[in-house]
């Protein structure tokens, strides 16, 4: 089943991300060879795909996973979560419809 992956950053979040970044992509890039990623990506801070040092205020995740549970050990697994990016993360089963 699909999960979505909500995670929301603490302030001032860009350097954590930079630093964990290569970590946190090399798992989504593990998914993806998988054909398990549907789609992943943060959220800027301004309204611009490029937000420079506004950084991003979360991101967006939903992946296949056997269950609920096992979703949400991989979310805890996240190197933005060791990194201290994240200060919440929602997940919950997603029903994809469209398209």
């Amino acid at each position: 089943m699909w999960y979505s992956i909500v995670s929301e950053d603490v302030e001032n979040s860009l350097a954590l991300r930079s630093q964990a970044r290569p970590q946190h992509l090399a798992r989504l890039a593990d998914l993806k060879e998988q054909g398990r990623l549907l789609v992943a990506g943060p959220h800027p801070a301004i309204d611009n795909v490029e937000p420079g040092e506004a950084g991003f205020t979360g991101s967006l995740i939903i992946a296949e996973f056997n269950s609920l549970g096992d979703a949400q050990r991989w979310a805890e697994s996240d190197p933005y979560m060791a990194a201290g990016v994240y200060q919440a993360v929602s997940v919950k089963p997603f029903k994809k419809v469209l398209p």
